[in-house]
């Protein structure tokens, strides 16, 4: 029988600290680093994920590894900014959305799928936050 008893994410960056600073202190989410150097981050809603160190061995994920949703991505986009989270613009890349001045594709206008605008940490993995 399969029972589970408590499940989490993970991935990789190259330097923990610079990850605690930015999970916890530039997004607020509560990060410890413990045994191993491993970072855990506490999510919205009670999920937990964690970060381990891959020093020059790391290779930033090349999909959303996390995604925030947000009452008003407007509001999420303009305070990430004032904290110096540059959110990702794309262009006309083949198979990606179109984003606007702000960096965040407008699909639900479009009926293409939610609000979103992505980012990425201090190592390079993708993250976003999207409408609800």
């Amino acid at each position: 029988m399969f029972t589970p008893l408590h499940s989490f994410g993970g991935f990789s960056v190259r330097d923990v600290d610079a990850a605690r600073a930015f999970y916890g202190g530039v997004l607020g989410l509560p990060a410890t680093v413990g045994e191993m150097g491993i970072l855990s981050i506490t999510l919205p809603g009670g999920g937990e994920v964690i970060a381990y160190p891959k020093g020059d061995g790391h290779s930033p994920a090349t999909f959303t590894i996390l995604n925030f949703v947000v009452a008003d991505i407007d509001a999420a986009v303009d305070a990430l900014n004032e904290r110096g989270v540059v959110t990702k613009l794309y262009g006309d890349e083949p198979g990606v959305p179109r984003t606007d001045e702000k960096g965040i594709a407008r699909g639900k206008a479009a009926g293409e799928g939610p609000d979103i605008a992505w980012f990425t940490d201090p190592d390079g993995n993708i993250l976003s936050v999207l409408a609800e």
